[in-house]
């Protein structure tokens, strides 16, 4: 919900200001969107995404993006004389006060939405999952994934750099402006947008047609779009970076659902059952747990004068 301008803290400039200070947030949001984006693709190279040179070559342009996002957020804030009177760390979601909450319970609660798929993880072990969970709490398992540059470019840089970029640095700018509820809507776009650019890679490859590579796109976005409104629903509420960046990391190990197995699968009852039951359990929770009450005053929120709606 994008309310009037008066419960919109920009300071004390004028009407026109303000507008500009709007169109100064979105050109922002799409600079930072596409400078991650492009970072992707300085180096040339006819080698897949998935090869180790590409990987490392990616991770130093992402990182490189994603220490100069926050300086050009703050280039901005100064050169609009907005977010003057709050620090910018913790509109980052960088602060100590709740982060043990944020830690756990936004987890917790996307766990509840995959309980469904984890509950098919359970019953598809061969050895059982108390074996799985001590194979990979194995130092050595642990060592091997920290080392599978592809495993950390799926849980652990793509997550952080992307939260980073996508919702920590676009949120402070668009919550002013919109107001938290609609800037919820509004930032995803960016993200969803962004991941298009994996058509380049299925093209390079060309093992898909035009129709399998427009089909995947279109699911990608709407996918990456829905996630995007969740992550910035999450750090919205608790004011954190960690609690995205866990949610995202845990979806990326995850995947998305296969509905298709489940259907077909022996205990297709039981399982149809726990899927439904994470849906529910994931809505009736999705207030409680996120309640800034368990995270302090969420520094973001601040911004609008007036906060209704997900900052309460």
């Amino acid at each position: 919900m994008v309310s009037s301008t008066s419960d919109i803290s920009f300071g004390h400039g004028s009407l026109g200001t303000q507008r500009t200070s709007c169109w100064a947030g979105i050109l922002c949001c799409l600079l930072l969107a596409c400078s991650y984006v492009g970072s992707l693709y300085v180096w040339r190279s006819t080698l897949p995404r998935d090869h180790p040179s590409v990987i490392r070559r990616r991770f130093t342009s992402v990182l490189v993006v994603s220490i100069a996002s926050p300086c050009v957020v703050w280039a901005l804030t100064e050169w609009m004389k907005i977010l003057s009177d709050v620090p910018l760390m913790p509109l980052f979601g960088i602060r100590l006060e709740g982060v043990v909450a944020a830690g756990i319970l936004p987890l917790l609660l996307t766990m509840m939405l995959f309980l469904g798929p984890l509950v098919q993880l359970v019953v598809e072990c061969p050895k059982g999952i108390l074996f799985e969970i001590k194979m990979r709490c194995n130092l050595r398992c642990v060592s091997l994934c920290v080392r599978d540059l592809k495993w950390m470019r799926n849980h652990i840089v793509a997550p952080l750099t992307e939260e980073l970029v996508f919702r920590a640095c676009m949120l402070p700018v668009l919550v002013p402006c919109t107001g938290p509820t609609a800037a919820i809507f509004i930032c995803p776009l960016f993200f969803g947008v962004a991941h298009f650019h994996h058509i380049t890679e299925q093209l390079r490859s060309g093992c898909d047609s035009w129709g399998d590579i427009l089909i995947t796109a279109v699911f990608q976005f709407a996918y990456t779009y829905v996630f995007g409104i969740y992550s910035a629903f999450i750090f919205i509420r608790t004011g954190h970076l960690l609690a995205p960046v866990l949610c995202h990391s845990f979806c990326n190990c995850m995947g998305f659902p296969e509905f298709g197995r489940a259907l077909k699968h022996p205990l297709r009852p039981v399982l149809l059952f726990c899927y439904q039951l994470g849906v529910a359990l994931f809505l009736l929770c999705l207030l409680p747990l996120t309640d800034p009450f368990f995270y302090g005053v969420t520094p973001i929120c601040t911004l609008f004068l007036n906060p209704r709606a997900v900052c309460s």
